[in-house]
């Protein structure tokens, strides 16, 4: 263990023992990854041990067969993957309906965060002409820096975060605030170029075994919103709410 751990074998003799002073976050890392622990299973120790977690691994692009198939279950829903990154992993179609079709964009081009404030609709025009565009942007912000801590050595990450400040101001002015907290996004309107105003409900599921989210639009049966998005289902992507 001390070998794969790259510790000396007195050192890991008198930690078992309980004879050693609390190891630092890089040593349970390395005992961690010596044991082939699990992320969870490594959270675990270092709360054991009072340490911070270092992350030394990639977000997951990777999504489950299952989400997938669920995403194409829910005609009357919109739903799509986000990864922790904010990249759309995947999607339905009335999501491509109401937002955009992802489709034809390169992976890069379908970061939310990048498009929400390095796009040609940034600051000035919402992206999808949502109405709480500066609650998401705040919210982007927020989720990327515990999105940074959790995984500090992903180049993905770090690259985008410096991208974002370096080309956008205003993101680096809410990433200077240094926010801890959001209100959440129970609803959202999006004003939309072929059925006007849509009003739908917000539900963001955690998968936390990949650390993605399911984000689902919805509106209740019957009303206004929901014949809109049953519009927009059967329109597909050619009705695409952005506007470039």
């Amino acid at each position: 263990m001390a070998v794969l751990a790259h510790i000396s074998t007195e050192y890991y003799v008198r930690l078992e023992q309980g004879r050693a002073p609390r190891p630092s976050g890089d040593v349970l890392a390395a005992i961690a990854g010596a044991l082939r622990l699990t992320d969870a299973e490594s959270d675990h120790l270092h709360v054991l041990a009072g340490t911070a977690p270092n992350r030394t691994g990639l977000h997951r692009r990777d999504v489950r067969p299952s989400v997938l198939a669920l995403l194409e279950r829910m005609p009357q829903t919109a739903g799509f993957v986000l990864s922790a990154a904010f990249e759309v992993l995947a999607w339905n179609d009335l999501a491509a309906a109401l937002m955009e079709d992802f489709g034809p964009l390169a992976p890069a081009d379908r970061n939310l965060a990048r498009r929400a404030f390095l796009g040609p609709q940034n600051t000035d025009t919402p992206l999808y002409g949502i109405s709480d565009a500066a609650e998401f942007r705040l919210s982007v912000v927020m989720q990327l820096q515990a999105t940074l801590a959790r995984y500090p050595g992903d180049p993905a990450v770090t690259g985008l975060v410096d991208e974002l400040r370096d080309g956008s101001p205003h993101f680096d002015r809410l990433w200077e605030r240094h926010d801890v907290q959001a209100p959440p996004t129970l609803t959202k309107t999006f004003h939309h170029p072929t059925v006007g105003e849509v009003t739908v409900d917000c539900d963001r599921l955690a998968l936390t075994d990949r650390d993605q989210y399911l984000v689902l639009y919805s509106a209740p049966l019957g009303s206004p919103d929901a014949e809109a998005l049953a519009l927009l289902n059967v329109l597909g992507a050619e009705a695409s709410n952005y506007l470039p």
